[in-house]
């Protein structure tokens, strides 16, 4: 069953997708419906879950699930997996792709291979002061409070 995100408990759980380019605001609004028609199907051993998720910066996508009723299976979250590939073929983008830093500059969101923003820190093209995405929250409460942080504050950190 799919709720509005911000009514979902500050401890559901989150996962968070980047992708390599920013959406245009017709795929912002296809996803949308392809995310809420999947939350509404979703199951864990046949029970629902309540989710709901949120596009944001255009980059990103981010899915909540507030297990409090019941919690996701492994089959549940092989079959979220399974539909984040089922976007990234429909729309040719990527959002499974671990080794990428997102990052803000200014109003921009900046995407770069992990290595290259290794190479960016030590040319000080990047500074401990830089705002970079923490995808490795998993609640919400990390979420609101530490997905957007200086890189001295994230795993980020270490290329300093």
């Amino acid at each position: 069953m799919v709720v509005d995100f911000k009514d979902l408990s500050q401890t559901s759980r989150l996962w968070i997708y980047q992708c390599n380019r920013s959406l245009t605001e017709i795929e912002q609004q296809e996803i949308s419906n392809q995310l809420s028609e999947f939350l509404n199907s979703w199951t864990a051993h046949g029970a629902e879950l309540q989710a709901g998720f949120e596009i944001k910066y255009k980059r990103f996508i981010i899915i909540g699930l507030d297990q409090h009723q019941n919690k996701a299976t492994g089959c549940s979250i092989d079959a979220s997996v399974r539909f984040i590939q089922n976007l990234e073929t429909t729309y040719d983008i990527d959002l499974l792709d671990k080794l990428n830093v997102s990052y803000k500059q200014g109003d921009f969101i900046a995407y770069k291979s992990l290595i290259d923003f290794k190479k960016m820190a030590k040319e000080k093209a990047v500074s401990p002061k830089t705002v970079v995405f923490n995808n490795l929250v998993q609640t919400k409460a990390e979420y609101l409070q530490f997905w957007e942080v200086p890189a001295s504050e994230s795993w980020h950190a270490r290329f300093f």
